[in-house]
């Protein structure tokens, strides 16, 4: 019996090429995205309080609730995989759906188990943990990825694809701690995947 596929997905539409100079800035040019979520999460953290309140009380994520979360979600991933170099263009500021490249795609909001609520901050533990590994090896990956960036005018695929799914993982982490989903992250590499090769 095969699973439903997981309600957190990435999508990854990209050509691989990579424009050296953008790449060489990288971290200069991300900056003001690192701004913008920083003063967007201070709403944030009033909502993910308020929606785990709302949550445990009402069984779900109300819709707009679980939209606002979703984009920020969202909006980080892009920004990461900007940061990562597993996507080349300046990401938008909204987190709208569709927007970017690495694109993450989320189902909407379903009933949850109201003591796996209470209890998500204990229950994220461990997948919070290999969240921190894998955002390590993604760092150490875009290191590398830079200079072969650099050297290459584009990213080889198999660091790109090792990224993505590193990135996909700590997107269902957080999808999982934010309530937007009560599926665990999923080690599995095809488990929320979808590569379309432009």
């Amino acid at each position: 019996m095969t699973q439903a596929p997981h309600p957190v997905r990435l999508r990854v539409d990209d050509d691989l090429k990579r424009s050296r100079l953008t790449v060489f800035f990288r971290l200069l040019l991300v900056i003001p995205h690192f701004v913008w979520l920083y003063m967007w999460g201070l709403a944030f953290f009033g909502v993910v309080v308020f929606n785990w309140f709302a949550t445990l009380f009402a069984g779900r994520t109300e819709d707009d609730v679980h939209s606002f979360l979703g984009r920020y979600v969202r909006y980080q991933t892009h920004i990461n995989a900007y940061l990562l170099l597993i996507a080349n263009p300046w990401p938008r500021f909204s987190g709208k759906p569709g927007t970017y490249p690495v694109d993450l795609e989320l189902d909407s909001p379903q009933r949850q188990n109201r003591w796996a609520t209470a209890f998500r901050l204990v229950l994220v533990i461990p997948a919070y943990v290999f969240s921190g590994v894998l955002n390590v090896v993604a760092q150490v990956i875009a290191i590398i990825g830079w200079f072969a960036c650099l050297a290459l005018g584009r990213m080889p695929k198999g660091m790109r694809d090792l990224v993505a799914y590193c990135l996909r993982y700590q997107a269902q982490t957080f999808a999982y701690l934010f309530l937007l989903t009560s599926r665990y992250p999923s080690l599995a590499s095809g488990s929320g995947f979808q590569f379309e090769e432009a």
